[in-house]
């Protein structure tokens, strides 16, 4: 029996067949040996490997293996001591080359698909140290260099960045599947959400502290002094690949590019390249600590659904994105009286003895609807959900005089007001003690100018100068050294205080003169 040719081989073929599983475990077991050392497998190795094979039925996936090119069978005559054993049919059997490529291929997808995130606070403290090895070889003397230990280290540093940076990665996909799932299992979401936040937070520490100490590092070694060192690698890998004279150059070109691209990537992970390009490193903290801010936020949404209260802030954040999203103004006033409930009660059938008792007893807003005077409607209504009275309906009453009330109190309110303004106005400064008698709106108007002067003068200031919140009044304060307390008469007592010059400028009255 041979091995089948290149053309009609399929490696992969054992993956989709009825036995596959049968087919995974042979494969496995010689994959396991070649990690041994060992080459050749008898079928009744591979049983044993197996453990309860069938001796038959291993055969049979031998046998089909090599149909597939997985396997290659080769006569086994170290065991031939008679002719009737020369004649029977017995094999060892090995990985071909394309058997083994499809090992490692299979391994490497098996490897992706089950590899479980990690977030290594341990492959910084490796990296710290390998760089500060590093950092001593760049300062050592190029003839006493050795290239066994730079190679050595570069491949391991090399080797501990990409598992640092390629493990990160993958936890963050897996804490976001984690986040957007956490429907799925409530109670186990919540439970495994304090130790998850316990270990990104251990996690962010070290990579402050250590991501701070490995970006020092890379700037105390030299550019000049990395590209040497990288030549040397790269060297050392081109004899071991290129035999050939005539491609050593080209060897050394691919390899020396390659490691330069790792210490960019290195370089980049930790080192901020200004505001604009700032380093994988923040952005991975950054990342992190979002998550934290994203599993608390879940788990506050998954409590408070299972509580079944309402979310008031989560109501008014939606209203508002409805507020924004109306196409005009008149829709935003139909949102605003439909949520708030401004709409009209004249649908309400009040009769006059309600509103004669509602006038008697004059209930108080905080007055809770059960003990508040009843209103009294037909039974129609409770049966039908419609009542219409019969009769001409109720006149909707004038307003008018209470709105020309309104006006003229607001009139009032106003002259009152500019009159207080027009006697606090001093027309230069002039000292407390020299103000006329303030009547009880002027006194009002002048207590909220000195408010707002005092409080904006600052911790040893002599002098203020503000403006109302209005804009309406400027008010400067000056402080009289010496000036002594003052006693200024109101109509509502005295206010005593020391001693200032103030100037009070009516600033309405200044813009319609200009």
């Amino acid at each position: 029996m041979t091995a089948q040719g290149a053309d009609t081989s399929q490696p992969f073929a054992h993956l989709s067949a009825p036995n596959a599983e049968t087919y995974r475990a042979v494969l496995r077991t010689f994959a396991r040996a070649r990690d041994r050392f060992i080459v050749h497998l008898r079928p009744e190795d591979v049983a044993a490997e197996l453990g309860n094979g069938d001796p038959d039925q291993v055969g049979s996936a031998l046998d089909q293996l090599v149909g597939w090119g997985n396997l290659r069978s080769d006569p086994d005559t170290g065991r031939v001591t008679t002719v009737a054993d020369f004649h029977r049919a017995r094999y060892l059997y090995q990985l071909t080359p394309r058997g083994q490529a499809a090992e490692n291929a299979i391994a490497v997808y098996e490897e992706a698909i089950g590899k479980r995130g990690a977030l290594q606070s341990v492959a910084l403290a490796d990296i710290a140290v390998q760089l500060r090895a590093f950092a001593e070889l760049a300062a050592t003397d190029p003839a006493a260099l050795d290239p066994a230990k730079v190679h050595f280290l570069l491949l391991g540093l090399a080797e501990r960045f990409s598992g640092l940076a390629d493990n990160a990665q993958a936890f963050m996909a897996s804490l976001r599947r984690v986040i957007d799932f956490a429907d799925g299992d409530v109670e186990a979401f919540v439970a495994y959400k304090q130790r998850l936040i316990d270990y990104i937070n251990r996690f962010i520490a070290d990579l402050a502290n250590r991501g701070a100490e490995i970006a020092t590092l890379l700037g105390q070694i030299d550019g000049g002094d990395v590209d040497r060192l990288l030549g040397v690698a790269a060297q050392r890998e081109a004899v071991d690949a290129a035999p050939d004279h005539e491609l050593a150059t080209e060897d050394y070109t691919r390899a020396l590019d390659g490691w330069r691209n790792r210490w960019r990537g290195l370089r980049d992970w930790f080192v901020s390249a200004g505001s604009d390009h700032p380093s994988q490193a923040r952005l991975l903290r950054g990342a992190a600590v979002s998550a934290i801010t994203q599993l608390i936020d879940t788990v506050a949404a998954l409590n408070e659904r299972r509580s079944g209260r309402s979310d008031r802030s989560a109501d008014f954040r939606t209203l508002a994105r409805w507020f924004a999203e109306v196409p005009d103004d008149d829709s935003a006033h139909r949102l605003w009286r439909a949520a708030f409930g401004l709409n009209s009660t004249r649908h309400m059938t009040v009769t006059p003895a309600t509103l004669a008792d509602w006038q008697e007893t004059e209930p108080t807003p905080s007055t809770p609807w059960a003990d508040a005077p009843a209103v009294h409607i037909s039974p129609q209504l409770r049966r039908t959900g419609n009542y219409e009275r019969r009769g001409r309906p109720s006149q909707v009453a004038d307003r008018g005089e209470q709105r020309r009330a309104l006006e003229a109190l607001a009139a009032r309110e106003a002259e009152e007001t500019a009159e207080a303004r027009r006697r606090l106005t001093t027309h230069g400064p002039v000292r407390l003690s020299e103000l006329d008698v303030l009547d009880a709106r002027s006194f009002r108007l002048f207590l909220g100018l000195l408010g707002d002067a005092l409080s904006a003068r600052l911790p040893g200031d002599t002098e203020v100068k503000t403006t109302t919140s209005d804009g309406t009044m400027e008010i400067r304060l000056s402080l009289v050294p010496d000036g002594g307390v003052v006693d200024i008469e109101t109509e509502d007592g005295v206010l005593r205080g020391p001693e200032h010059l103030i100037d009070i400028v009516d600033l309405t009255r200044s813009r319609a003169l200009a």
